[in-house]
């Protein structure tokens, strides 16, 4: 069944309609993980904006649970849970207070829908008098997930919520949206990390407002076209500038500690050619192509 439904979602900024959503089209499933990956600019806030009504699309349409974002806008609010990218909480109230207010806006209370939170809250409940705006990054933002949670919406829009965090927070915060999936909750998320693409269900990349590629993660990898290649030197300035310069490589860019490449030559030739560049110790080796290679080799097309 499906939870959302995206089809050819359109929005445009400025006297010059500068294109930020570009005739997006997705599903989501219910009860999926759903992400959407991409850089900043990419036009990611834009599409959570449309989907929880807070922004009027310029083209296109868009349903959540079976309602129209437009027309159906006040029952879409008492059915989601938005997370902006922002943290947004009232700074000046505490953890308890922030807790109690949001439930209050959604006529509930924090004891009727606790066991959703638990998990969550536990972790933040012996700060509960501590003020939002004293928080740490990780802290705020199971704050935040604790309130767009208290009403028990059908569908959570979580948008790029592990960006300044900590790798300790950002696998914590990960592991929690597993737990709150298996309670039946659709959950989408965004994030400019490649990373965390490979813990979704399902992904979209996307890039100035366009949408690339729509897959599992494992799909996405598997339609890998190339033979890929990592490769190392003493000097990787120059290695770089040397593979850009070399007619056999068909492409490379840097990637952590490696350079990685795809070629139209042999390794072996392409090894000879760095060794007469005058670079000492190179390495080349096959490599595993990872989502942000899939992203790369996307953008060139």
């Amino acid at each position: 069944m499906e939870s959302v439904v995206v089809s050819n979602l359109t929005k445009n900024y400025g006297d010059e309609k500068t294109v930020a959503v570009d005739s997006v089209s997705f599903t989501v499933d219910k009860g999926e993980l759903f992400g959407l990956i991409g850089p900043d600019g990419a036009g990611k806030t834009s599409i959570f904006r449309m989907l929880t009504t807070l922004l009027l699309p310029d083209g296109g349409t868009a349903t959540v649970d079976g309602f129209d974002i437009v027309k159906d806008y006040r029952q879409i609010r008492n059915t989601v849970g938005y997370m902006p990218g922002k943290f947004s909480l009232y700074q000046d109230l505490s953890i308890e207070e922030n807790l109690n207010f949001f439930a209050t806006v959604f006529g509930t209370t924090v004891e009727e829908n606790y066991h959703l939170i638990k998990d969550i809250y536990i972790q933040i409940e012996k700060f509960k008098t501590r003020r939002a705006g004293k928080l740490s990054g990780g802290m705020k933002q199971k704050l935040a997930l604790c309130c767009a949670l208290i009403h028990k919406p059908t569908v959570l829009f979580l948008d790029e919520p592990t960006t300044g965090v900590d790798p300790v927070s950002r696998k914590e915060f990960w592991e929690m949206l597993k737990r709150l999936k298996e309670q039946g909750i659709t959950i989408i998320v965004s994030t400019p990390y490649m990373d965390e693409a490979t813990l979704c269900d399902k992904i979209a990349l996307i890039q100035t407002g366009k949408i690339l590629s729509i897959d599992t993660p494992e799909s996405v990898v598997a339609k890998y076209p190339d033979d890929l290649y990592e490769l190392k030197a003493e000097n990787m300035y120059k290695l770089l500038k040397s593979l850009e310069a070399y007619d056999q490589i068909r492409n490379s860019y840097a990637f952590g500690e490696y350079a990685h490449a795809t070629l139209i030559g042999s390794d072996e030739s392409v090894k000879k050619y760095l060794q007469e560049s005058g670079l000492n110790n190179v390495v080349i080796r096959k490599a595993t192509p990872t989502i942000e290679d899939c992203f790369i080799k996307l953008l060139g097309q």
